[in-house]
């Protein structure tokens, strides 16, 4: 939640709207998949920060001109939603388009980092939802905001529903190749016309939901559900150095993968501050290697898996859990699509945040968008419409040529509510020195 001292921080709002430059078609919709309907609560909401030499001269008119034929490559990003007359989510390419946000701040970006507030990224980023009005609700918000220093913030609301976070990296990265003249010649997905029969759900199949997602109370056209607390995101920096001597504080060694070491001692630490219970149950989200293409929409390419401890995690040795981590981990997702399609696509789902859930966005492509040849000077990213259980984001801090520990340390943001905050960061400075 953002403080009341702090909302005046951005102002002088514009709103307009950017769609394809040619027409996609008459009668063109998009199926989304099990999984992508599985996601459909859940948005990805990301900031790149510019400096005033990357956007010289990047008025609002060279800004949006490029999209007209950027968006022909991603035409269903532009659409809206319909329901079949089962009930199941589909989307109508209409070209509609996306929603711009035009805004100014009158600090300088190096002041607004070292504010270190997470809950101010929704100052810089769209926090909309698709709904109450599915047919007028759209799937993607831009906010461009100008800073007192010529620099420049984007910020992408993204629904889930659309793909995954490197399906949003991707997407906004091609925007960067819009503004350089670098397309591709011909879109990644060619518009196909589809019926809006879908076939009726198989509802008498009674199975067991998968230990990965919570279901929900029905939502309606209204697609985001409420939390029983508050909850809070902050993040921590961890240098190369660092990770290297917590890996070898949890095996003795390097043994243990980056990611898996970071879940282990967020796990643990999480795990010995929770009043409520223990997390026994822990959900991991990873990329898949070699199954995605470039600039494919998709929620299919990221892994669900669930790992269940048969022991106390806040009592065990951080080599055992991580062990667990890394042996046994169940990947869900077919268990996932099927209780999706037991349904016909119209129940309602939680993955992230259903269990304490930990996303590995490593290999995303934050700092792959460039404006007149130069990366952002920093990336962040948040996900809305999680449970109450809580996210950890493990991220790169920053261009992968921009020195050690730049490029091998890692940004961990963490969601949780929020009276786990501060005994969470005192046990963390306690336990591994991280703060």
């Amino acid at each position: 939640m953002v403080s009341s001292d702090h909302l005046n921080l951005v102002y002088d709002i514009k709103l307009s709207s950017v769609g394809p430059g040619h027409v996609t078609g008459s009668d063109v919709v998009h199926e989304p998949s099990n999984m992508d309907l599985a996601m459909k609560l859940h948005y990805l909401r990301g900031v790149y920060f510019f400096s005033s030499e990357a956007v010289q001269g990047l008025t609002v008119y060279r800004i949006k001109e490029p999209m007209f034929t950027w968006l022909n490559h991603y035409y269903r990003t532009c659409g809206r939603f319909r329901r079949s007359n089962s009930g199941r989510p589909l989307i109508k390419c209409n070209d509609c388009g996306v929603r711009i946000i035009e805004a100014k701040c009158d600090k300088t970006i190096d002041e607004w980092l070292e504010m270190k507030d997470s809950s101010l990224t929704k100052l810089l980023v769209s926090n909309h939802i698709v709904g109450p009005e599915l047919p007028f609700s759209p799937l993607v918000f831009l906010q461009v905001t100008s800073f007192k220093c010529g620099g420049m913030s984007l910020g992408l609301s993204w629904a889930h529903v659309l793909g995954d976070a490197f399906s949003a990296s991707d997407f906004i990265n091609m925007w960067g190749q819009a503004m350089a003249n670098q397309l591709p010649q011909h879109p990644v997905d060619l518009p196909k016309s589809f019926s809006m029969l879908v076939k009726p759900a198989n509802r008498s199949q009674l199975a067991t939901d998968p230990l990965s997602i919570k279901r929900v109370d029905p939502v309606g056209d209204n697609w985001i559900t409420a939390n029983n607390c508050k909850m809070e995101p902050f993040s921590f920096h961890i240098t190369a150095t660092q990770l290297t001597q917590l890996q070898a504080k949890i095996s003795g060694h390097k043994a243990t993968p980056p990611f898996e070491c970071l879940c282990t001692i967020f796990w643990q630490s999480i795990a010995r501050v929770c009043s409520r219970h223990e997390p026994e149950i822990v959900t991991v989200c990873k990329n898949e290697r070699g199954s995605r293409r470039t600039g494919t929409l998709s929620n299919s390419a990221q892994i669900i898996s669930t790992v269940k401890a048969d022991f106390s995690v806040k009592e065990a040795k951080p080599k055992d859990v991580a062990a667990l981590l890394v042996e046994h981990a169940v990947d869900e997702r077919g268990l996932i699509e099927s209780a999706v399609e037991r349904d016909g696509g119209v129940s309602d789902f939680i993955i992230y945040g259903a269990n304490l859930t930990f996303v590995n966005l490593e290999e995303a492509s934050f700092y792959g968008l460039e404006l007149n040849g130069q990366k952002p000077v920093h990336v962040s990213y948040l996900i809305d419409g999680i449970g109450d259980e809580g996210v950890v984001l493990v991220a790169p801090p920053g261009p992968k040529d921009s020195g050690k520990d730049s490029s091998e340390g890692k940004i961990v943001t963490v969601i949780l509510p929020e009276d786990q905050v501060m005994e969470l960061k005192s046990e963390l400075k306690r336990e591994w020195s991280i703060a």
